[in-house]
């Protein structure tokens, strides 16, 4: 099979983790007899540095002539002094809105081999702990009208949160969707209590459940959320939020696991495009360094196999290569033990990569 694949590699540790998913996806290649075409695609700070803006016209035709996009981190201090529409960051909005990267799916998995690392007591983790995170993408405050204007003499900042029916409807769909194919069950996270976009958000979420008979629903507050994820993670499978609930919360239940070196994402569209990346930023203290955590860009890589290219045995093949090197012991800084180190052995991202290559 022959796919192209648009590589973002970006800012900070981004060029790194995204070589070494590369080389991992090369692997599977030779292993499957598949083609990989891969094209570099340059957003966020690389682009501005390059280009002047965050992302150019050309930059999203050819993401959207892809078949996936893997992308690594944007941002940094470097960009801190650009104004709010020359933000590396912004290129990463504009890129999903403009690929209708509407549902992003993050997982939250505590692998056995590294439950030490997990910051909880053994007693609250249990036996661990599988999530995942559906969060709307294109909508919300982060999409909303953004003014700061001064009145009375001081400046007053504005931002508008809106939510349509048809936005929230989607995103209600794609995840007891994915329900279904878990545990069942649906946690929709809102602050109904006080705002008028999450009283509709509950409406349509209901509506929705309805055609879901086989799935549990729970409505949750945000907060309530949060204290949750850190009081009981383990009743958890699909959380359903909006984009600023999601932003945070995933976040969270990123570093419940341990490290968020670990966890990987997908955004979604309405069909099998997906742009996929790891949860973690740029780490602009650590680029250059070799410390970098690749593993969840290169779960991310596994993650475009599976969502879009329906290769699941492969993906399968990845995800089984990162448990091994997890068991071998293979560990990069963020994931060394602190307190029983012994028997480790420790890499950097490129030994890390190496391992997971070999263990394929």
């Amino acid at each position: 099979m022959e796919k192209k694949i648009a590589l973002i590699k970006g800012d900070g540790i981004g060029p790194e983790i995204v070589d070494q998913a590369v080389r991992v996806l090369d692997k599977i290649c030779e292993k499957y007899g598949h083609t990989f075409h891969y094209q570099r695609v340059l957003m966020g700070g690389e682009s501005i540095d390059a280009t002047g803006v965050p992302l150019t016209d050309q930059a999203l035709a050819d993401a959207k002539a892809s078949d996936a996009v893997l992308l690594g981190s944007v941002g940094g201090p470097k960009w801190d002094s650009q104004p709010g529409h020359l933000r590396p960051e912004k290129g990463l909005l504009q890129i999903r809105k403009g690929l209708g990267l509407f549902a992003n799916l993050r997982p939250a998995y505590l692998y056995p081999q590294l439950k030490e690392a997990c910051p909880l007591r053994e007693d609250i983790i249990g036996d661990g702990f599988d999530m995942i995170v559906v969060r709307e993408l294109t909508g919300g405050l982060y999409f909303g009208t953004h003014e700061t204007n001064e009145e009375n003499g001081e400046l007053v900042a504005h931002d508008d949160l809106r939510y349509s029916e048809s936005e929230i409807r989607r995103i209600a769909v794609k995840g007891f969707e994915i329900a279904k194919k878990r545990r069942c069950h649906v946690t929709s996270v809102e602050k109904s209590n006080v705002l008028d976009s999450s009283r509709l958000w509950k409406k349509i979420v209901h509506e929705v459940a309805e055609s879901y008979p086989e799935v549990e629903l729970t409505d949750m507050l945000v907060d309530n959320c949060a204290m949750q994820l850190v009081k009981d993670p383990k009743q958890f499978d699909v959380i359903l939020t909006e984009n600023m609930f999601g932003d945070i919360l995933s976040d969270e239940a990123s570093m419940v696991t341990g490290s968020i070196g670990m966890l990987s994402s997908a955004s979604l569209n309405e069909t099998k495009f997906g742009l996929y990346e790891p949860s973690h930023g740029s780490a602009p203290d650590i680029a250059g360094k070799d410390l970098a955590n690749p593993i969840a860009t290169i779960l991310s890589a596994a993650m475009m196999l599976r969502y879009s290219f329906d290769m699941d045995k492969e993906a399968d093949d990845i995800e089984a290569a990162v448990r091994k090197v997890l068991e071998q012991g293979y560990r990069t800084p963020d994931i060394r033990s602190r307190i029983s180190p012994e028997g480790e052995i420790a890499v950097g991202c490129k030994g890390m990569g190496d391992a997971i290559v070999a263990a394929l």
